[in-house]
């Protein structure tokens, strides 16, 4: 082959070569469409983020196609399993989680951690909130603190997550900064926040142990009373409602929510979805979205997001040591 046909073989092989490229890169970072996987069931703050998300990525045009699917067990651990043990096929998938994925794996509730994932972003804060009947003897805080004290048996939390983990652990938390023995509380474990929320409806339990972002549709509608929530300051949402800092109760916690993607998603698509995840925020969609569940912006984008799970995976291991919820 002479040097003049050797270099138009060459060159074509390269023009090939950098289409195939592009090609791939393209494939990689192809995020126009979001499968939502929901670790729960309807109603809960799983569910209102991943659909809430979806609702302001479909309406501000930056992606063109959601789909949900909700899967309830294990706390949680169900959803996980799923997502590592059929990864290959989840291209396109993101799992919302939270701060449970942290608790339930210090407790032992499954055996995955967030390191089994892909860290794709933190996306919002959601304070914890004590809600009670529209029509409960309790009008504040304090007296629940002073029933508790009399006979803790007879004041019944509850809560959508398993005994030991988030709604659980925020509610022991309070009782203790009231000066009460936050082991003798009595929690009613429900699948999700919106059976949950029903059996405080129903008179199953007393008070629910949530997130702002599930009770405020409900307070607003005067069908639920919130008491007292963790933020540091009220909320522009509900500022009728006190926290329990500016009471007196030195209690200030806010569960994150975020993103996973399988284990085999490409770190460039998982930095492509980060980036799609954050550049919502942006918009007014998103805004509106966020002031009716009541959420506050937490964006921490992949490698950010997992330095941010290891530091909380400290925090809470330390507090849940102090609290009786592990060894």
């Amino acid at each position: 082959m002479n040097i003049k046909k050797l270099a138009t073989v060459t060159f074509a092989s390269a023009i090939l070569a950098f289409g195939s490229g592009l090609a791939n890169a393209n494939e990689l970072v192809d995020i126009k469409k979001i499968h939502f996987l929901i670790p729960g069931g309807p109603g809960g703050g799983w569910d209102g983020t991943a659909r809430g998300t979806g609702e302001a990525l479909l309406k501000s045009g930056k992606i063109t196609n959601a789909s949900y699917q909700n899967m309830s067990g294990g706390g949680g651990g169900k959803a996980i399993a799923y997502m590592i043990e059929t990864a290959e096929k989840q291209t396109d998938t993101l799992m919302v989680n939270s701060t449970p994925i942290v608790v339930r794996s210090l407790t032992g509730v499954f055996p995955q951690s967030f390191r089994d994932l892909k860290p794709v972003a933190g996306t919002i804060a959601d304070y914890g909130a004590f809600v009670v009947r529209a029509n409960s003897k309790y009008t504040k805080w304090q007296q629940i603190i002073a029933d508790f004290k009399t006979n803790p048996r007879k004041v019944k939390f509850s809560g959508g997550s398993a005994r030991g983990s988030l709604d659980h652990l925020v509610a022991a938390m309070a009782i203790k900064a009231g000066e009460a023995d936050a082991k003798r509380l009595v929690y009613i474990a429900y699948d999700a926040g919106g059976k949950a929320m029903a059996g405080l409806l129903s008179g199953e339990t007393a008070i629910l142990s949530t997130g702002v972002g599930e009770a405020l549709a409900m307070a607003k509608s005067g069908e639920v009373r919130i008491l007292a929530i963790t933020a540091p300051e009220r909320l522009a949402a509900i500022e009728n409602v006190p926290t329990l800092t500016e009471m007196g109760y030195d209690v200030v916690f806010a569960n994150w929510r975020g993103f996973f993607a399988a284990p085999s998603m490409s770190d460039a698509k998982v930095k492509a979805y980060a980036k799609l995840l954050g550049a919502v925020q942006e918009t007014a969609h998103w805004n509106e979205i966020k002031e009716r569940n009541g959420w506050v912006n937490l964006y921490n984008p992949d490698t950010k997001f997992y330095q941010f799970l290891e530091k909380q995976e400290q925090t809470i291991g330390t507090l849940m040591r102090e609290l009786g919820f592990l060894r």
